[in-house]
């Protein structure tokens, strides 16, 4: 499509190319889309135009806000013409949200225009050979783009849409710019307006911040200016509760140092599990997913708070924050598949506590586990990493992690050295099982062999909930080498007492 730019110019010569296409190929980096805006009179009009010459398909996204969207069918190019917000272009220009994103360009000027097809069917787009004198600054976003600054247009902005305070802070992630005082200092004013948005577009921009290496960073910023707090209210009694074993800051500073903990191993996943980084790679794509159960994985701890003799317990707050966060991701509009993974991962983050309290992590026990767990047996691995990483600091992190897949330390050794080597135990038990689910699939995770017919054949049983518990019966004897095929298998069934509440094999 080497004549895009020339057609634009045909087409709708008045228009001026806007918003990120233009910051983005001055910083020398892709755009996903293509973004023009021109007067109202002239949107579908052009659309209409620009579909059939550059054969695409056109529909209206917005008729409030004239906006009509075209997918060119061959390399999906995605162009967005918007109506004017104003009457002309400068005041448009000049409601935009940040000075880096209220730069314009003339598509009569007829830039070259670069596009890179991706693997998944979509398209890059670039600018380029761009005259700077060409370039409409209003409020000084070329001087913004060089120095890498964030700065509102206007002190309304906020007010305006309040989702630009969340913006500003994903966009100083993605890009590596900071914001400035002004700007942040606007936030802290205009924070509590941040419950107005829509819940799916605050998920996007979490998504989006999340997929970073730069979220924990800006989830402090967040915090020192009320954003955090204002966006997920159930966080702020975190802040005074158990200072006296967290430090000043409370859960909620655990809780950041867990955020923290999670940024650094989905980027550093062969420092922490050298063998199984690979096999692990396609489960932490879901960057966002992990670090929101990071930021919610003890929402429940001030509420579960009490004093038992001398030490602060929490009880059952892995419970209880699984139906908390269950209400702020429902509130997000997450997906139901979505909020099952982060409730079962919180529900469920003390399970590799429980069985490190053991000297010996047993087959059958990992069998359960990884059972109970399901698709959340392994991301809930990677949370509770983040979580025992938070309580030792950078440097003895660095100095346990090559230990983490030596054989486990017993309790004893653990003990002697306090924190760093509890956490290095739990480090290991993490991979103790990680090897047991990768390396040894039939102990912790057997084939079944039988089926509920089966057993209903073979025990003369109608159908009823004691068929699957006889079932989880038979993959204990498979886990256990009690039953290593279907014959056996079916052997087995003959020897199991089945007049308790429980079914277990009869010791007669």
């Amino acid at each position: 499509m080497a004549d895009l730019a020339r057609v634009l110019a045909e087409v709708v010569p008045s228009a001026h190319y806007v918003g990120g296409i233009v910051r983005g190929s001055l910083m020398r980096k892709d755009s996903s889309d293509i973004d023009l805006a021109l007067p109202p009179q002239d949107v579908k009009p052009a659309a209409l135009v620009l579909a059939k010459k550059l054969k695409a398909a056109a529909f209206e996204m917005d008729a409030e806000f004239g906006v009509w969207r075209l997918v060119t069918h061959k390399d999906k190019v995605q162009i967005d013409l918007t109506s004017y917000q104003g009457k002309d272009l400068k005041a448009d220009l000049l409601r935009r949200d940040f000075a880096f994103n209220s730069l314009a360009y003339p598509v009569s000027a007829v830039p070259e225009i670069q596009i890179k097809k991706q693997k998944n069917g979509t398209a890059k787009i670039r600018l380029t050979k761009l005259k700077k004198d060409l370039i409409v600054d209003l409020s000084g976003g070329l001087a913004d783009v060089s120095a890498k600054v964030i700065r509102m247009n206007n002190p309304r902005v906020f007010k305006d849409d309040p989702l630009r305070m969340l913006r500003a802070f994903r966009s100083a992630a993605e890009l590596g710019f900071s914001i400035d005082e002004k700007t942040l200092k606007q936030i802290k004013k205009d924070a509590a307006l941040i419950v107005q948005p829509a819940g799916e577009r605050v998920q996007e921009e979490l998504q989006r911040l999340f997929s970073t290496s730069k979220a924990y960073e800006n989830l402090i910023l967040m915090d020192k200016y009320g954003l955090l707090t204002a966006l997920f209210p159930e966080l702020e009694p975190q802040r005074t509760c158990a200072e006296v074993y967290y430090g000043k800051g409370g859960v909620l500073k655990h809780t950041l140092d867990v955020f923290r903990r999670m940024e650094y191993l989905l980027d550093n996943l062969p420092k922490a599990f050298s063998k199984y980084a690979k096999k692990l790679a396609p489960v932490a794509v879901s960057k966002p997913l992990f670090k929101m159960a990071a930021l919610l994985h003890d929402v429940a701890k001030p509420a579960t708070a009490k004093v038992q003799g001398d030490r602060l317990r929490f009880f059952y707050h892995e419970e209880k924050g699984a139906k908390m966060a269950k209400v702020i991701l429902e509130r997000l509009h997450y997906s139901r598949a979505d909020m099952r993974l982060i409730c079962a991962m919180i529900g469920e983050h003390l399970r590799p506590s429980n069985l490190a309290s053991n000297d010996i992590i047993t087959d059958r026990g990992a069998f359960h586990f990884f059972r109970d767990l399901g698709e959340a047996g392994v991301p809930m691995l990677l949370l509770c990493w983040a979580d025992y990483a938070s309580y030792v600091t950078d440097a003895q992190l660095k100095r346990i992690l090559p230990k983490s897949a030596d054989r486990m330390l017993t309790i004893a050794q653990a003990q002697k050295t306090a924190n760093i080597g509890k956490t290095l135990r739990h480090m290991q038990v993490l991979n103790l099982l990680l090897k047991k689910f990768f390396d040894q699939p039939k102990k912790v995770r057997p084939a079944r062999i039988i089926t509920g017919r089966d057993v209903m054949d073979v025990l003369a049983l109608p159908p009823s909930p004691k068929i699957g518990e006889i079932l989880d019966a038979v993959a204990d004897a498979q886990v256990d080498g009690t039953v290593t095929d279907r014959e056996s298998a079916l052997a087995f069934l003959k020897t199991l007492d089945l007049r308790g509440q429980h079914v277990h094999p009869s010791k007669k």
